[in-house]
């Protein structure tokens, strides 16, 4: 099969021919169909993830065909169109026994433990577990002419929004929400949240992402390399958000959105914050001082996925306005790169 192959971190990775995965006893084997280029991906590639060993395929938002399974697999069948949480849990510790699969103990993740979805094909661990059917979803239309390339982003982004908006910050209709950010999670943060009946003000640099956010229902947007994102927040929400999410992960966004934050409001981090790009400095006075809540948010388990596909299923969730580009898998180096520069609005997809 043809895959993206990073040999050395931080150097062009390569498109080149290495041989076709087999599906383990409990997992199968999935011709990728579309995958998602996320940020995560790139901090794979910058070396930042201490589970990445090389060579290494990344990718980790996909979507595609059953191929093969294993002997173990019960409830997955060749044909069936699919997709993934990140975490491929083992669906057996206590973790996942309590339901809490998206925090697994033994997880494995494509794309960062072993190869991922940058490829013709990707072997994926505990199908019975963790693949999610969109058969249903398809057929009904929910997903387009090309169902592949917008389910491509429920396996991280927008999963990992939904529940972060809803079960983490636990969202409420009339609330101020801040969303730092506006790639794909921040846009589908934002998209969640104006579905549950919050207001929003969203943040970015980029011209392209603040006028996707107000696609998705934000009510105003702050140029931070503008203004002070904290001070325009504040003022724009009467005292502050009621939950603020930082959907980049960057030390300065982190500080930025606990520091706006009314009192008893809850920060979320969605964003992954590597060693490599500093430390978050948290305002443990301001937190203690306000009674806040910092909280973290990791994707989310498989068996949650009926809820969100219900609220794509009715259109409250522009899924559509995401994918802003679909590419080549020839095209995944150049991709993959640019994520660093966040050039392009909205997510990109690539079609292997």
């Amino acid at each position: 099969m043809r895959a993206v192959v990073i040999e050395a971190f931080r150097d062009p990775p390569r498109l080149v021919a290495v041989p076709d995965p087999q599906p383990p006893a409990h997992g199968v084997v999935v011709a990728v169909a579309a995958t998602g280029v996320c940020r995560s991906d790139w901090h794979a590639w910058q070396g930042h993830d201490a589970d990445v060993t090389l060579p290494h395929v990344p990718g980790h938002e996909l979507a595609g065909t059953v191929v093969a399974a294993g002997a173990d697999v019960r409830h997955r069948r060749v044909g069936d169109l699919v997709t993934t949480p990140f975490v491929t849990a083992c669906g057996i510790c206590p973790e996942c026994s309590a339901g809490h699969q998206q925090v697994c103990r033994d997880q494995t993740q494509p794309g960062f433990t072993g190869w991922g979805s940058f490829a013709e094909f990707v072997a994926l661990d505990h199908a019975d577990v963790n693949l999610v059917d969109l058969g249903a979803l398809a057929d009904g239309g929910a997903l387009g002419d090309e169902p592949a390339v917008l389910a491509a982003a429920l396996g991280c982004r927008v999963a990992t929004a939904f529940r972060a908006v809803t079960d983490v910050a636990e969202v409420r209709a009339g609330e101020w929400v801040a969303v730092h950010g506006c790639g794909g999670v921040g846009l589908a943060a934002i998209g969640v949240a104006v579905a549950a009946g919050a207001r929003v003000v969203a943040t970015d640099p980029s011209p392209s992402a603040r006028a996707l956010a107000r696609e998705f229902g934000a009510e105003d947007v702050v140029d931070p390399t503008r203004d002070d994102p904290v001070a325009a927040i504040t003022d724009r929400t009467g005292g502050g958000a009621a939950a603020s999410f930082d959907a980049v992960g960057l030390p300065a966004v982190c500080e930025a959105s606990i520091r706006c934050l009314r009192r008893r409001g809850r920060h979320v981090q969605i964003g992954l914050l590597p060693a490599a790009a500093g430390r978050p400095v948290v305002p443990m006075d301001v937190v203690v001082a306000r009674e806040l809540q910092v909280l973290g948010s990791h994707g989310m388990a498989a068996h949650d996925y009926p809820r969100l596909l219900a609220l794509v299923s009715a259109g409250s969730l522009p899924l559509a306005r995401l994918v802003g580009r679909t590419l080549p898998l020839d095209a995944g180096p150049d991709a993959l790169a640019e994520v660093g520069t966040a050039t392009a609005a909205g997510v990109t997809v690539l079609r292997p």
